[in-house]
């Protein structure tokens, strides 16, 4: 048992050692690029490093951003934990705000009443988008992939259909929903930022996903299904309620992050496209492993860097875009898994062969 656990704690080393390795190359790159195309680059890097700490604003965006980017990271890192990569967490976001704003706005509902129902509503869209790839999985063997990837784009014209047809404001000068009434909409608490009553739920979920991927048995056959779906056959898990479980589950806080940022951040919903919050969600589970407990730390990373992008476009000759470009390398270099590989492995036989 304690060489297990001296194992475990050397493999989180080295997970950590690549994240941290790949992190500190993607931003050197990124300095480099700034180096060629900024006329004072110095600057650039400044504003770049320091924009989300130079007033109180910016850091408030920088922990609204976070929330928001929290819920989808935490979606994506249940429903990969079954090794399933379901990227429907972008349309369960964007159908889970619309549905919300829908019946925030279509039915009078009193104080508190008016937070929870559209919350649930919108996580239950969230969790029957998610549901339909995990059931063609678990039952006919699709590919989840494909198939999530597909469902985007058809619940966002699902979505703008019913938008345009039932949920539209015809005196709005532009395709919106009514404005929210004061009772669906979440409290500011930080005067002076846009942080809201959201960040709370935001922290309770990542608690509560901690506690039921690690400490549940549902969670533990979400694990076992997903590092070996063979082995959880033969021990007699039940692979497919697995995999719907964990989808669902994923779906349901994607789409409660969605109808947490339009009840928090919008008088009115009116996306027109997909907001991108659930490929942030992917780029978030990527840097935290799949482990709920790391999501917070990946989402505050991903944020602080959008913030200080848009500080240094604004003040800069450097484009935001190059943020695009820090996360595709470290991207790269994160899923590179054989990065420290040869490291690890002349460790493992060095401390075999010492122990016998």
């Amino acid at each position: 048992m304690k060489n297990l656990l001296i194992m475990k704690n050397k493999n989180l080393l080295f997970s950590a050692a690549t994240t941290a390795i790949a992190i500190i190359i993607s931003l050197a790159i990124a300095f480099i690029i700034i180096l060629f195309v900024s006329d004072a680059p110095g600057d650039a890097v400044k504003a770049l490093l320091l924009g989300p700490v130079s007033s109180f604003r910016n850091f408030g965006t920088v922990i609204t951003l976070a929330s928001t980017v929290t819920f989808t990271g935490l979606a994506v890192c249940i429903m990969f934990q079954a090794s399933m990569f379901n990227m429907c967490a972008e349309g369960s976001f964007f159908l889970g705000a619309l549905i919300a704003a829908a019946a925030a706005t279509s039915f009078q509902l009193p104080a508190g009443i008016g937070l929870i129902v559209p919350l649930l509503c919108g996580a239950l869209t969230g969790a029957i988008l998610c549901f339909i790839p995990a059931i063609l999985k678990a039952r006919v063997n699709a590919n989840e992939m494909v198939s999530s990837l597909m469902l985007n784009y058809i619940a966002l014209f699902i979505g703008l259909y019913l938008m345009n047809t039932y949920f539209r404001d015809d005196t709005f000068g532009a395709l919106a929903s009514h404005k929210l009434p004061a009772a669906s909409v979440l409290i500011k608490c930080v005067p002076g930022t846009s942080i809201h009553i959201g960040v709370f739920l935001a922290i309770i979920l990542i608690i509560v996903s901690y506690l039921f991927i690690y400490k549940t048995k549902a969670g533990y056959r979400i694990r076992v299904m997903g590092q070996n779906a063979d082995y959880a056959k033969y021990a007699g898990l039940s692979v497919g309620g697995a995999i719907i479980l964990s989808q669902a589950l994923g779906g349901a806080i994607a789409g409660l992050g969605g109808a947490v940022e339009v009840m928090g951040m919008y008088a009115r919903f009116q996306w027109t496209s997909l907001p991108g919050y659930g490929w942030d969600g992917v780029i978030i589970a990527i840097l935290a492993r799949n482990k709920p407990q790391y999501v917070p730390l990946a989402a505050l990373f991903l944020a602080y860097l959008r913030v200080g992008a848009n500080v240094m476009a604004r003040g800069t000759d450097v484009p935001s875009e190059i943020i695009t470009v820090i996360q595709a390398i470290m991207i790269m270099l994160v899923t590179a898994t054989a990065l420290l590989s040869r490291l690890k492995q002349k460790t493992v036989v060095k401390e075999a062969l010492a122990n016998g």
